[in-house]
């Protein structure tokens, strides 16, 4: 709790400073089923996963100028400055692609180890710290509604950014699939985004 606190203070700050300049967005980073891992793999493996996923985060937020926080037992919080919530979606994309890749090295394939991200921005989403954290919460537990192992954004922003981008005809196709297919639309949406990703990841 304290460190959450800690962690939320310091993020209520630094978005404060970073809502007078360019913005912020917020990453949420929650690793899918520990307390499954722990209880069956034993919390050594539970251990192995918080430090492959610590590395992982920590190295990126080295590399693209972020703040890091551990905020929970497997909860971990990512800050942005300067960067919109469409290019922190698809960083966030690509960062659980990495933990998916580092977790199986580390985890046995059988436990299918995964981690969800949420992301909020500032000041689209929010004005202070605090409500940022809350959105960004908000997003995480959507993802997670979701069956995890995804990216989510707050349910405002996913209708925003779906309408902006995609035409009438399109949404109503891809409503029509979601039902025959029996899944949620967002899922269909993050399977495009897979397919993208990999076509120009090869480039």
């Amino acid at each position: 709790m304290l460190r959450r606190q800690k962690a939320e203070t310091a993020f209520a700050q630094a978005t404060d400073k970073a809502a007078k300049g360019g913005g912020a967005s917020l990453l949420l980073v929650d690793l899918d089923n520990l307390q499954v891992l722990n209880e069956k793999g034993g919390r050594d493996l539970g251990d192995a996963a918080i430090a492959a996923a610590t590395r992982i985060l920590r190295a990126r937020a080295k590399a693209e100028g972020w703040t890091f926080e551990r905020v929970g037992g497997d909860e971990f919080a990512l800050l942005a400055p300067g960067v919109s919530l469409e290019t922190a979606f698809l960083r966030a994309e690509h960062l659980r692609t990495e933990l998916a890749t580092a977790l199986r090295r580390a985890i046995p394939a059988r436990f299918g180890a995964s981690a969800t991200v949420g992301v909020a921005n500032a000041p689209r989403d929010a004005k202070t710290g605090e409500q940022l954290m809350r959105k960004a919460d908000l997003a995480l537990y959507a993802a997670k509604e979701q069956g995890g192992n995804t990216v989510g954004l707050t349910p405002a922003d996913d209708m925003v950014l779906k309408s902006s981008y995609y035409s009438a005809a399109q949404l109503a196709r891809l409503k029509a699939l979601a039902e025959r297919k029996k899944t949620k639309e967002a899922v269909l949406l993050r399977e495009g985004l897979e397919d993208v990703l990999r076509k120009y990841d090869r480039d």
